[in-house]
């Protein structure tokens, strides 16, 4: 099990000065000089300035409706975390800023609550300016929210306009499917705007308190990958939208502490094997005002996670998932009366993964479903009456996409024949571009040309595509490419010349090697191992373990890296990672031994990489640390309290330690609940495994995490106390789950492991 299966290096030639690593540590043991005072090397202070390090990354990159224009996000050079607006001219090949966010609000930006939760679960936490934005049908007008405010901006006269002044604050704003209005929440409520009166329109009144009409629960955003509750007909008639009563959840006081204060909130939180919110799902018809509830089915204790809208205007496609998460239904409801009927059921035998690849056709009445049914993720077609025409991908591999929350399928030329979309086959280390007959015939052909990490937008006329890329050896890339992914124009090619802000560390970019090794069962577990490049191989080097290991947590891909990682190998480190069996993107077999029971096989398999590391000649196998965040931080407490002998030192991020704490979706998905799965839930907690511990341990978490609550924290101090063991902590005033993405605190708290590190693996 020690013996790589195989072992692939990745190297480039590192231009540029070269310091020796030998010579680097002997004047850090020296105190001769610290290493973030040496020249050439990667600071945390650095990792978290102006510009960024991975050089001009545009980002949430849009192709217009009328395939004209390209447009996207990027940060200033002066402040990374304030994006403006910018476009893409595909005739010129060059680029402009469309709208300075910091021209159009002053000073810093008052958003709601709301907003503020809505950026947390997107990820987008401490990111300031213009954070997301819409198209016009036409192609012709931006709509993006603002300091809690919407503005239009027209791309003909180059003109911003503010359409809402409300200190409430407007949130999910998008336009109509015909672009007659502007849609948005504002405190709980649906409302439209009309472009050419001006006027505002409210459509529904009850919104306030428990009750929240057109928006996701907390379960949707957090754990369903669902930001939105509301849905445009595609004939701009009529809205269909959730209202969501979060009365039946259980109250409980959670407590945020601030520097100077704390915060008291009686939140309703779904804990698992309590009640959750109860949905019902709404049409409101834009001329008469009035709402038609639609029939989902006796049973309520549902999740709702996909709503979309057939062609017609007359019926929603509604995905229906059990509390068990065992089955998934499609239904197709009739919009006139409400009624809905199956068009198809997926089932499991442990958990049912959800998607984003329903596509239906224009041409003819069929659509494009995603199912795991074959122990692998694969398109079928389907005709609109719920019939199986054929599947259109198989084998062992997967459809997947290359980001959180989009989707697989890229684009459908109905006329060619022809299916685009983002899949592993020649790697689950990347994400390529693959088109296929539409037909089921002949095999997938590679469209990306270069191996690494792809996510591609295809202009809806489908004559182009734009194509985002990285790789271990290359920084994002962003190129307009061909159907047959042959080069148009680079939108930004992010080259590492001299102008580049990783030049200067360019030298001390590390090697990576990738290989395989073996589980107890036979299936093959990626690891990654990183380097310097002048490593002194004639000595033995201590490592730190990058640890994620939860459902869909693959850490182990062809990717740039340009972080703390970095920051670690400078001081001293190697650093290494594997992606342990349930990580993802590897077929049902590969996730399934995590069901009924958590934080065991995953502490199996990394046994595995550290039994490895051991076996090299360049690792002290006293001296192997380990971190990691969230169930990362949770993988650092099994393996420490159950594998004793294996770290001498880890950090743990806003960990879970007991999942009875943790919410409905996420956790039941793989424990069940309580009550049916008492012994797993006893043996996934850390607590029965604590008295364990023996290396240093650091336990670091924001004092106002509304996901992982401090609580999980403060119940393992206690614990620990309690066998009379030695750890340290370091806790954030006031701050939420991603501390570690904000510059303030994440440059504080990657100190902290940094010392850590250094003084005891060092």
């Amino acid at each position: 099990m020690k013996t790589p299966i195989r072992r692939l290096a990745i190297r480039r030639a590192l231009p540029g000065r070269r310091y020796r690593f030998a010579m680097l540590v002997a004047l850090i043991f020296a105190g001769s000089a610290p290493a973030d005072e040496v020249s050439g090397l990667l600071t945390i202070e650095r990792v978290f300035a102006a510009p960024d390090l991975n050089g001009p990354s545009p980002k949430s990159v849009s192709i217009s409706p009328d395939s004209r224009r390209i447009t996207f996000l990027k940060g200033k050079d002066t402040d990374t975390l304030q994006q403006d607006l910018w476009e893409f001219d595909l005739e010129r090949k060059e680029i402009r800023m469309l709208v300075d966010s910091a021209a159009l609000v002053a000073g810093s930006e008052a958003l709601s609550e709301e907003e503020l939760a809505r950026r947390e679960r997107l990820r987008l936490v401490g990111q300031r300016g213009i954070v997301d934005y819409r198209f016009s049908p036409d192609g012709n007008t931006l709509l993006f929210p603002l300091n809690g405010d919407l503005f239009l901006y027209g791309l003909e006269d180059g003109e911003a306009r503010q359409i809402t002044r409300s200190d409430a604050g407007e949130t999910d704003p998008k336009f109509s499917t015909t672009g007659r209005y502007v849609s948005f929440i504002r405190e709980q409520n649906l409302f439209i705007y009309d472009i050419a009166s001006g006027r505002e329109r409210q459509l529904t009144t009850d919104g306030g308190g428990l009750i929240k009409n057109g928006m996701a629960e907390f379960i949707a955003q957090e754990e369903m990958d669902r930001y939105t509750g509301y849905w445009w007909s595609p004939d701009d008639s009529a809205i269909a939208y959730a209202r969501v009563d979060e009365s039946p959840i259980d109250i409980a006081e959670r407590f945020e502490i601030y520097a100077e204060e704390f915060k008291v909130y009686e939140q309703r939180y779904p804990a698992t094997g309590t009640p959750n919110a109860a949905i019902e799902l709404g049409v409101v018809d834009l001329d008469s005002g009035k709402t038609r509830w639609m029939d989902l089915g006796e049973e309520t204790d549902i999740y709702v996670p996909r709503v979309d809208w057939f062609p017609d205007s007359r019926h929603l496609a509604v995905q229906r998932q059990s509390r068990d998460q065992k089955t998934l239904e499609l239904l197709k409801v009739a919009v006139a009366n409400g009624k809905a009927r199956v068009l198809l059921t997926e089932t499991s035998d442990t958990w049912i993964n959800l998607h984003n690849e329903l596509r239906f056709l224009e041409s003819r009445p069929q659509f494009v479903w995603w199912s795991e049914r074959s122990g692998h993720a694969h398109l079928y077609l389907y005709d609109n009456d719920g019939e199986l025409i054929r599947p259109l991908t198989r084998g062992a591999w997967d459809v997947v996409d290359g980001a959180r929350a989009r989707s697989a399928i890229l684009h459908i030329d109905e006329d060619e024949g022809l299916l685009y979309f983002t899949a592993t086959l020649d790697s689950p280390l990347e994400r390529n571009v693959y088109v296929l007959a539409l037909d089921g015939t002949g095999t997938p052909r590679r469209v990306s040309r270069e191996p690494g990490w792809h996510r591609a937008e295809f202009a809806p006329d489908g004559e182009f595509y734009v194509d985002s890329f990285d790789s271990v050896t290359t920084p994002p890339q962003v190129a307009v490419r061909r159907p047959d992914g042959s080069l148009v124009a680079y939108i930004e090619a992010n080259p590492l010349d001299d102008t580049h802000p990783y030049r200067p560390y360019l030298g001390r970019h590390p090697v990576t090697e990738f290989g395989t090794l073996e589980a107890r069962d036979g299936q093959a577990l990626h690891y990654r191992l990183k380097r310097p490049a002048d490593l002194d191989d004639s000595r033995q080097w201590p490592v730190v373990v990058v640890v994620y290991g939860g459902p869909m947590g693959q850490r182990v891909t062809n990717r740039w890296s340009a972080g703390f990682e970095e920051v670690l190998l400078n001081n001293g480190f190697l650093v290494f990672s594997l992606d342990n069996r349930g990580t993802g993107y590897r077929g049902v077999e590969f996730d399934a031994s995590l069901y009924r029971t958590l934080g065991h096989v995953e502490v199996v398999d990394q046994m595995v990489g550290v039994d490895y590391l051991r076996s090299l000649d360049i690792v002290d196998p006293d001296r192997v640390g380990v971190f990691g965040w969230s169930y990362g931080g949770y993988m650092v407490l099994m393996s420490m309290f159950q594998e004793p002998a294996a770290f001498a030192a880890g950090v743990s991020g806003a960990p879970v330690t007991d999942w009875a704490l943790y919410d409905t979706h996420y956790t039941e998905r793989y424990l069940g609940t309580p009550r049916n799965n008492a012994a797993g839930y006893e043996a996934s907690s850390v607590f029965p495994h604590a008295a364990g511990l023996a290396g240093p341990l650091l336990i670091i978490h924001g004092m106002a995490d509304d996901n992982v609550l401090f609580s999980h924290s403060t119940k393992l101090f206690k614990a620990l106390q309690d066998h009379g063991l030695d750890f340290d902590v370091m806790t954030y005033p006031g701050s939420k789950h991603g501390l570690i993405r904000v510059p303030g605190t994440g440059t504080h708290a990657y100190r902290q492991i940094l010392r850590f590190f250094r003084t005891h693996l060092q």
